[in-house]
């Protein structure tokens, strides 16, 4: 049954966007959108966040499947149902596996297509928590930014260990040819994942051809389990990477936002004088990650 025209891509992008044409996107399935579960902590970081609220009318969720599509309509305004016919991306995607890798380069995929419909984006996984507004914290006239597993210190090396569910991008010619470039390389380097591929061909001559801008985000800043934001004052999301299994996140963010809303309850005086950390990663720790056997460099 063909979704009524206000659901249209065109429609949905158009009415999120800032005035600049760039919309927050994140993706989302069954699985991660029942009452509970992921989404509703990821919307709950926005409205607890430091001014981060008014960023949800620019936050568009792409639905995988019918019954994320339908969750998202009861709790938000801009919903577009990303169905892809034949594939049920609707139960948890575990790591790794056929349905992880296709949701992750149909994802890759839908990027594209945004681009080319001159959208600049930042994309964000659910399981990232908003604290703060983020852009003012991106470089200027940079094409493509991406949050990092682990951050060497300058934003400029290559050998950061970058994660793909945080990034922002800007749509131009360069974002375009790199991002249909991203895509046609899962077959250059087939069962892996879209991460992976990225950590290949950022080295990839084609990148320097075409003069894509690349800039790594400092975990100062865009953190995760993997590596904490160690300073409340500074930190904008946190990322439940280096995690495996939906109840291990759901445990550690739910004791994230705890911490969070600790912290702003605070007096300014107390917030700027008092170090205050994260109670995790808890479930979420890298000796959990460990006894699933899961290589430190393929991380959620």
């Amino acid at each position: 049954m063909p979704l009524p025209q206000e659901y249209k891509l065109e429609k949905v992008l158009k009415a999120a966007a800032m005035k600049d044409g760039t919309v927050i996107l994140t993706t989302l399935n069954e699985a991660w959108a029942v009452p509970g579960s992921i989404f509703d902590l990821f919307l709950e970081s926005f409205r607890i966040g430091d001014d981060t609220r008014r960023l949800l009318k620019h936050l568009v969720v792409i639905a995988l499947d019918m019954k994320a599509f339908q969750r998202c309509l009861a709790v938000h305004s801009h919903c577009f149902a990303l169905v892809t016919e034949g594939v049920d991306f609707s139960s948890e995607a575990y790591f790794m596996t056929a349905d992880y890798l296709k949701m992750m380069w149909r994802r890759i995929d839908f990027l594209s297509t945004v681009l080319d419909m001159e959208y600049n984006f930042v994309f964000t996984d659910a399981d990232v928590m908003w604290f703060r507004d983020p852009f003012p914290q991106f470089f200027i006239d940079v094409d493509f930014q991406i949050a990092c597993d682990h951050y060497t210190g300058d934003s400029e090396d290559m050998e950061n260990r970058p994660n793909g569910g945080f990034n922002y991008v800007q749509s131009n010619n360069r974002s375009i040819e790199f991002y249909k470039f991203w895509y046609s390389s899962r077959e250059t380097y087939p069962g892996y994942h879209d991460q992976d591929v990225f950590n290949f061909i950022k080295y990839d001559t084609f990148v320097t051809e075409i003069g894509l801008k690349i800039r790594f985000l400092d975990t100062a800043y865009f953190g995760g389990f993997c590596e904490p934001s160690e300073d409340l004052n500074q930190v904008c999301t946190m990322h439940a990477n280096c995690c495996v299994g939906l109840d291990s996140k759901i445990h550690d963010l739910r004791i994230l936002l705890q911490d969070w809303k600790r912290y702003s309850s605070l007096p300014p005086t107390l917030k700027r004088s008092l170090i205050t950390s994260w109670r995790v990663p808890q479930n979420c720790s890298l000796d959990s990650l460990r006894q699933y056997d899961v290589p430190m460099n393929n991380t959620q």
